[in-house]
């Protein structure tokens, strides 16, 4: 399979996923990255950042237009959205690709499991 191909089915499997789940597209691009591109896993986790923003930006127009949520519903989401992204890209950084590794494996853990239950 050729590297646009596989730049293709990784896009559509984010971008899928973000719409249907109205987030989440990172979690298939992060493993597509790291087999398919061989990127190491810093790169990967930045790059999936880049991604998602234009995705989800797709995924909020879509939602807005279809659900219609009130303001008032929305703001302490962003509000603590923006504070949890500005404290997440400072130390960034500093945590190791380990840990990052771990934290978001747990993360999809708890999520699954949540979303069974």
């Amino acid at each position: 399979m050729t590297d646009k191909r596989k730049n293709q089915i990784a896009g559509l499997s984010g971008g899928l996923i973000n719409g249907l789940f109205g987030g989440g597209g990172g979690m298939a691009l992060l493993p597509l990255l790291t087999r398919w591109r061989q990127l190491d896993g810093r790169s990967a986790f930045a790059t999936c950042v880049a991604i998602i923003l234009p995705m989800c930006c797709v995924s909020t127009a879509v939602y807005l237009w279809r659900v219609r949520p009130g303001l008032d519903m929305l703001l302490p989401y962003l509000a603590g959205g923006a504070a949890g992204g500005l404290i997440g890209g400072a130390v960034f950084e500093k945590v190791p690709v380990r840990a990052l590794k771990i934290i978001f494996g747990l993360f999809l853990l708890y999520a699954g499991v949540r979303y069974l239950l």
